[in-house]
């Protein structure tokens, strides 16, 4: 019997939450109007909104020698989230992101990797994806990415794949890889249109060869579930003071909602509906919903109950 619904696998990461008017020139400055420094990292984001919407999350992540004694590890704890399996390098730094946010909702990331280099030579954390019904690899190392991937597809696990900012390092042979492997595609539509670019293929094409399920996410604008048809969900309106962390919210809203047996309609509705409220404060972890307050929410804007198990 399966002891976790969804590990996820990728970055923990420290995040520094930028706001500027606009972003500068090459050669030239700009004011900083906020900064914070918050939770962050795809995977991590991804089990912690799931662990609050009633998943059992498991996370696996390379974090440095200043994250066992740190806040965020005390607060993974406090969530819930299994880091047994967490590869903690001791001469290396926690992954470090710098997310800044001009006054359009534009944004531009510098991420500096650290600990999560030795992702490459890491092993696969065979017993945390036996222990799991789904396994989410999100952001990190290609490779690690593509072996744990193998495994899971061996062992029956359900997978879903989101490369978001790091699509860049995968060599074709690798984006095949990972996309033949998954059964449902995340991205945003940069992201997806980038993957069907490199692959020189169309969506129909990517779910011929791997996932049944592709979601394009459009930020406010909402989202395309591309599958047997396709289905275009709505974002919820909202005031958003910061869309950093909505993807990953939305991701595990999704992955919740699918694990209960929902259709996907109201898969992506219900991840909708996550994400209204991460936009609603800075940082990615600041206001996380649990799943009675989504459920308010959806029923609201959608006038029915998900009714998710």
């Amino acid at each position: 019997m399966n002891e976790i619904d969804l590990l996820a696998v990728g970055h923990t990461a420290f995040d520094y939450i930028i706001q500027l008017d606009e972003f500068p020139e090459p050669n030239s400055s700009t004011a900083i109007k906020r900064m914070k420094n918050l939770h962050g990292g795809a995977a991590a984001n991804v089990a912690v909104v799931g662990s609050k919407l009633g998943l059992r999350t498991s996370l696996v992540s390379a974090v440095g020698g200043d994250f066992p004694e740190s806040e965020y590890r005390r607060f993974l704890d406090s969530m819930d989230v299994e880091t047994g399996s967490l590869i903690t390098v001791p001469g290396e730094r926690t992954p470090t992101a710098f997310v800044m946010t001009d006054s359009h909702h534009n944004q531009i990331s510098y991420f500096y990797w650290g600990a999560a280099r030795y992702f490459r030579e890491s092993r696969v954390p065979e017993g945390a994806i036996r222990a799991a019904r789904a396994v989410h690899l999100a952001t990190g190392d290609p490779s690690f990415n593509c072996r744990c991937g193998a495994l899971a597809r061996s062992l029956g696990k359900v997978i879903s794949f989101d490369p978001g900012q790091d699509l860049h390092m995968y060599s074709r042979d690798q984006l095949e890889d990972a996309v033949r492997t998954c059964n449902i595609l995340f991205g945003n539509h940069h992201e997806i249109d980038r993957i069907t670019g490199k692959l020189s293929m169309k969506v129909d094409e990517l779910r011929e060869i791997g996932p049944e399920i592709i979601v394009k996410t459009y930020g406010k604008r909402g989202s395309r579930i591309y599958a047997d048809e396709t289905i275009k969900v709505d974002a919820i309106p909202r005031d958003a003071v910061d869309p950093t962390g909505a993807g990953d919210s939305y991701r595990a809203g999704f992955m919740r909602a699918y694990l209960s047996g929902a259709d996907l309609e109201t898969c992506g509705r219900f991840a909708s509906a996550v994400a209204s409220f991460i936009v609603e404060a800075e940082g990615t972890q600041t206001n996380i919903p649990d799943y009675d307050a989504v459920l308010r929410r959806f029923t609201e804007h959608w006038g029915y109950d998900p009714m998710l198990e």
